[in-house]
């Protein structure tokens, strides 16, 4: 029967998508646990344009002239920094929510560019360790796989005190999941669900943080760089009480940052845009007067050279991703595209990473699955993809007239809507106005 000429209008509050939410909670009593990141519209990187070169501005030849990308990454206080090629890590992503191979690859990959990868929660791999030139360690509240000797092998210690896409919650990994080997490297039963626990057991509250930094500064003789991660809420306070308490990097981690698995409310509800938490952090470091000396990475929804480049106007060292490098290895992929569709997905929208049933391999820990990804290629992949993020981000700086990628400035960036102009500080195009600041 067609329907087409019926009249029928959808509802913007009760969509399809709201109602079929409504039957699914209806039926099995049970809130949605999912992976990825927020799917909403939010103001983004998109919302800004840079303003190349022209007669005011003079450009940088692009085959000729250099344009600089290297970055140092916790010299405040570590006897041995960072020294990264790129300014594009990655981010944090759990043995467990991952498999092993995956673990690899991303290690493969990074090294490959010249930057760095995280462990995440569950622990050091030998297999991240092995082929990650610059590995650096995620200390967080489960502080599942947590020994003094891996931290004395990893090149920088970050400390998770939230996530963008779960600010004040803890991660899920459900028991299809939880292998011999993830239950052995996180002392927990085999097949039963684990939930993280939200807040660190040993302090509550920033002086506390000041000493479990100087007691992770102890134990690795002063060598490592101390990060501190932080979900995108009360981003102005939280950086400053970061920096009080001896961080040497920040990490700032938006809202549209992915995960492996929690609530759909958490990720769609909690937590601010990294477009709006940028600036913020950017003032509380330079009311400090440690912006450039306490690094600033950024991460959440980076998916091109442009963002990137976005990032660092504003006022950030680097970035991380995360869901972008799952999908360079090759997450979501069209050549899987009838295995997504009987799990009742399609490539391109699979999210159920807390099934472990991902067909590409790479967000499950069934052998016969994983036995499908091969590390070297993936490692080959993402090395392309942060090879071609660093060659935009370049692009884009030298239109500017900028020689490194760190000289890029919110003077080179308008707004195309009102949102985005007064959450990046910077004025909505063909004016001077930035909203709450005045101009015209």
């Amino acid at each position: 029967m067609n329907h087409e000429n019926w009249g029928l209008r959808e509802s913007a509050t009760f969509d399809r998508s709201a109602i079929s939410s409504i039957q699914r909670a209806a039926e099995t009593g049970v809130y949605d646990i999912r992976g990825w990141g927020a799917k909403r519209a939010l103001p983004h990187f998109d919302d800004l344009l840079f303003l190349g070169a022209s007669m005011s501005r003079y450009p940088l030849e692009g085959y000729r002239e250099r344009c600089g990308t290297d970055v140092v990454l916790g010299a405040r206080h570590a006897k041995y920094p960072l020294h990264l090629d790129i300014p594009v890590t990655i981010a944090g992503m759990s043995f467990g929510a991952l498999s092993g191979a995956a673990k690899e690859a991303l290690g493969r990959g990074a090294s490959e560019a010249g930057t760095s990868t995280t462990t995440g929660d569950g622990g050091m791999t030998p297999e991240e360790r092995g082929q990650s030139k610059h590995l650096v360690y995620q200390y967080l509240p489960s502080r599942y796989g947590m020994n003094p000797d891996d931290l004395r092998k990893a090149d920088a210690i970050e400390i998770v005190l939230g996530q963008g896409a779960k600010p004040g919650g803890g991660g899920m990994l459900l028991g299809q999941k939880i292998s011999e080997r993830v239950a052995g490297m996180r002392t927990l039963p085999v097949g039963i669900d684990q939930r993280s626990a939200c807040r660190h057991p040993d302090w509550t509250g920033p002086d506390d943080l000041t000493i479990k930094i100087n007691e992770l500064r102890e134990i690795t003789d002063h060598e490592k760089p101390i990060y501190v991660k932080v979900g995108a809420t009360r981003t102005y306070y939280d950086v400053k009480l970061a920096v009080n308490a001896g961080a040497d990097v920040v990490v700032v981690d938006g809202m549209q940052g992915g995960t492996a698995a929690t609530q759909d409310v958490f990720i769609e509800h909690v937590g601010i845009p990294t477009l709006a938490a940028l600036p913020q952090a950017v003032q509380a470091l330079q009311e400090l007067g440690v912006h450039r000396e306490v690094q600033l990475i950024v991460s959440g929804g980076i998916r091109n050279g442009a963002d990137v480049a976005k990032a660092m106007a504003l006022g950030a060292d680097a970035v991380a991703i995360g869901t972008a490098a799952l999908i360079a290895l090759g997450d979501n992929d069209p050549k899987y595209a009838q295995e997504y569709e009987r799990l009742g997905s399609r490539a391109g929208f699979y999210d159920d990473f807390q099934d472990g049933r991902d067909p590409a391999g790479i967000t499950t820990q069934d052998p016969e699955l994983s036995a499908r990804f091969d590390p070297v290629e993936g490692g080959r992949k993402l090395a392309n993809y942060l090879r071609v993020l660093t060659m935009e981000a370049q692009t884009i700086a030298r239109a500017c007239g900028k020689s490194h990628l760190q000289h890029l400035e919110p003077e080179d960036l308008v707004a195309v809507t009102i949102e985005a102009a007064a959450m990046a500080r910077v004025p909505l195009a063909g004016t001077s106005w930035i909203p709450g600041q005045g101009g015209f």
